[in-house]
């Protein structure tokens, strides 16, 4: 048992989680991204949330797995941001909108199917380069 448990210490020290890579978000910063046509995803989150925290871990696989899409991830702290929820119209955490650009691609809440999200944010990075 005790070289069980030391072999599962192991594992998670050898192979830790994706770390998300976001920054917060500022109107300034939103507005210099869509001026470069840059692809931009806003997540409305809040940190006691399980469906944001599963978003944050779909999205660190997705930068994980595509590191040639170049992804830009803006945070707004559902709880401490209201101004800019509403400004987006986010009914509630765990809200995800996708630019291109100054075009919206996609609005979600909830969404936890990483297939979806996966689609949806390699949909709005081919688009304009067909």
């Amino acid at each position: 048992m005790k070289y069980m448990v030391g072999s599962i210490l192991a594992f998670f020290l050898v192979a830790p989680l994706q770390a998300l890579e976001a920054e917060e978000f500022s109107q300034e910063r939103f507005e210099a991204l869509q001026a470069e046509n840059a692809l931009v995803l806003v997540d409305i989150f809040a940190t006691w949330c399980p469906t944001c925290a599963r978003q944050h871990e779909i999205l660190a696989d997705y930068q994980a797995e595509h590191p040639e899409v170049d992804l830009h991830i803006l945070t707004v702290n559902y709880d401490n941001d209201r101004a800019t929820v509403r400004r987006f119209r986010a009914p509630r955490q765990s809200t995800l909108l996708l630019f291109k650009g100054e075009r919206q691609h996609w609005f979600s809440v909830a969404e936890t199917r990483p297939e979806v999200i996966f689609a949806e944010i390699n949909r709005a990075a081919a688009f304009g380069e067909e």
